[in-house]
């Protein structure tokens, strides 16, 4: 998805955490699980490769490679669900922040697709900044940074937002990633077999005994 360029983005303001959101936080980025759905049913199964071709007709306008797109979506919906984000919304705020750029860097230093700053891989990582250029850790670290915010903001998300970009309490960003968000809407169209209601009389067939 691209060479390093500049993206349009403020950044997260390194704030103090108590000892037990930091260990919150680290463990949730420690977890080196793949990013492999796991569905419950062989209908979510069906419902997420739906969403999956949907998504990934849309993003081709930003990437023509399909392998490409198809890694970059699964992530995002399994970073997404495990930290409780509409994925909309994720692929929104991904739209604002890079513009799907891999390797987007903003004036202030923010890093990659969610545009994370270096420091929080200090607060909650290994240190290792430059991480923050792999795909799925910086997919990670975004997903669990904005939940953290959402969290702290007791569920608002139009403050969390400002928050996650420095700039909480002014309207700009948050309206333009709800914006963006409707970009990635998806409403699955499939019909949907509903069982006979069994308290129904059967209609008889023309022509039938009466």
């Amino acid at each position: 998805m691209g060479i390093a360029s500049r993206a349009w983005a403020g950044g997260q303001i390194e704030e103090p955490l108590i000892d037990s959101v930091r260990t919150a936080l680290s463990s949730a980025i420690a977890n080196s699980a793949p990013p492999i759905p796991d569905f419950k049913n062989l209908d979510a199964r069906l419902a997420y490769l739906r969403w999956l071709g949907a998504m990934n007709r849309q993003l081709a306008r930003k990437t023509k490679e399909w392998q490409e797109r198809r890694e970059f979506l699964q992530t995002v919906w399994y970073e997404s669900r495990r930290a409780g984000l509409d994925t909309g919304l994720v692929l929104g705020l991904i739209q604002v922040e890079s513009n799907f750029r891999k390797f987007a860097v903003s004036p202030v230093g923010a890093r990659g697709y969610m545009q994370v700053m270096p420091f929080w891989t200090r607060l909650i990582g290994d240190g290792d900044a430059s991480k923050l250029f792999h795909m799925q850790t910086n997919l990670r670290f975004g997903c669990v940074i904005l939940r953290h915010y959402i969290d702290r903001e007791r569920g608002d998300l139009f403050m969390a937002l400002g928050r996650y970009n420095g700039s909480r309490g002014k309207p700009q960003y948050p309206n333009a990633v709800f914006a963006a968000g409707k970009n990635w809407e998806w409403r699955d169209s499939a019909p949907v077999e509903r069982p006979a209601d069994p308290t129904r009389p059967l209609e008889k067939s023309p022509g039938g005994p009466n």
